[in-house]
C-alpha cells in the first residue's frame, strides 16, 4: 500500500487539513478555524490521530504556515511562527509541537512557498525550472521554487513588502502597520481594497477604476518581481485574484512598464501563460503541505 501523508495549511483565518497518499488521492480532508494554538493544534491533532486510526500510521506531516516563521534549519527557533501580529501566536512552536506529539518527521515551510512547490511539481510550472506563486488576499506573500527548492536565505521572502509608487490620483493612506502606502499589501490587499472603497472587493464592478489601479500595483511589484528573480511563470492566487478580469491588465502594465527592456516573447507578447492564475486551483497550498511530507519523509 502506498505510503500516507499528513498536510496542513495553516492561515490566519482557517487551518486546513489533510491526510492523502499523493496530489490525486487525498483521502480526508477538515477545515478548522484558526483560534488560539492549543485549541487550533489540539483540533488538527485529534483529526491526525483519528484518521490515522481508519488508514494506518502517517509517514511524515508537512506544514504550510502564515508567517513570519523561522525556517532555517539549525536556527534555535527553527518551526516556529515568530513575530505575527497575529494575536495569540506570536513566538509559536509549530513544527515542535506536531513532531513530538505524533512522533513523525516534519516538512515545515511558508504557506507560498509551500504552493509554489506544488505549482511546480504538479500543476502550471512542471516543465519549467522556476516557479513564483503570489498570493493576494487578506495579506500579500510570495514564494519561489527553483529546480524543486524553495528560496529561503536571511529568513524567507516577503514579496508582498515591496516598495511601489502610490498613483498620484490614489489618496488612500495604506493599511500596512509597518510602511502604510509605501509597499504592495499596504495598497493592494484585499482590506485595503475594503478600507479605500467601503466595500468588499468582490462587490465593485470589473469596470469600477479600483481594478485599474489595482492592476497597476500588481503590475510594479510584478516587475520588480520579474528583474530579480526572472521566472518562467507568475502565479497568482488568493481571493483578490479571483477577479479574472485583472489578469489582462497586469500583462499589459508589465509590458508598458518593461518598455521593451526584456526582449522575450511572453512579456513582449502579453502571454496569458506567463502571469496566470494557479494551476491547481484553490489546491495549491494544501498540496504543498503534502509536498513538503512528502519530502520530509
Amino acid at each position: 500500500m502506498a505510503t500516507l501523508y499528513g498536510a496542513i495549511e495553516a492561515g490566519g483565518t482557517k487551518f486546513v487539513c489533510a491526510v492523502g497518499r499523493g496530489p490525486d488521492a487525498l483521502l480526508e480532508t477538515a477545515t478548522f478555524p484558526t483560534t488560539e494554538p492549543e485549541k487550533t493544534f489540539g483540533q488538527c491533532l485529534a483529526f491526525f490521530r483519528d484518521v490515522a486510526s481508519e488508514h494506518g500510521k502517517l509517514a511524515s506531516l508537512g506544514i504550510a504556515s502564515f508567517g513570519p516563521i523561522d525556517c532555517r534549519v539549525g536556527s534555535e527557533a527553527y518551526g516556529y511562527i515568530t513575530t505575527t501580529p497575529k494575536e495569540g501566536w506570536a513566538q509559536t512552536d509549530f513544527v515542535g509541537t506536531f513532531a513530538k506529539a505524533l512522533d513523525l518527521p516534519v516538512g515545515f515551510d511558508t504557506d507560498v512557498n509551500a504552493a509554489a512547490l506544488a505549482e511546480w511539481r504538479w500543476g502550471c510550472a512542471r516543465d519549467l525550472d522556476t516557479c513564483l506563486y503570489v498570493t493576494v488576499g487578506t495579506g500579500i506573500g510570495g514564494g519561489f521554487v527553483h529546480r524543486g527548492t524553495t528560496l529561503k536565505g536571511l529568513l524567507h521572502p516577503e514579496m508582498g513588502h515591496v516598495r511601489i509608487h502610490r498613483l498620484p490620483e490614489d489618496g488612500y493612506s495604506g493599511n500596512c502597520p509597518y510602511h502604510g502606502h509605501q509597499c504592495l499589501e499596504g495598497l493592494a490587499a484585499g482590506p485595503a481594497l475594503a478600507k479605500r472603497w467601503g466595500t468588499q472587493a468582490d462587490a465593485l464592478p470589473p469596470d469600477h477604476i479600483a481594478w485599474t489601479w489595482q492592476a497597476d500595483y500588481l503590475a510594479q511589484a510584478a516587475v520588480n518581481w520579474i528583474v530579480t528573480l526572472s521566472p518562467e511563470v507568475i502565479v497568482l492566487g488568493g481571493g483578490v485574484m479571483q477577479q479574472q478580469h485583472l489578469f489582462p491588465q497586469i500583462r499589459d502594465r508589465v509590458r508598458a512598464l518593461l518598455n521593451g527592456y526584456l526582449q522575450v516573447p511572453a512579456i513582449l507578447d502579453a502571454s496569458p501563460d506567463f502571469i496566470r492564475q494557479p494551476g491547481l486551483g484553490t489546491q495549491s497550498g494544501i498540496l504543498g503541505a503534502l509536498a513538503l511530507a512528502m519530502d520530509a519523509a
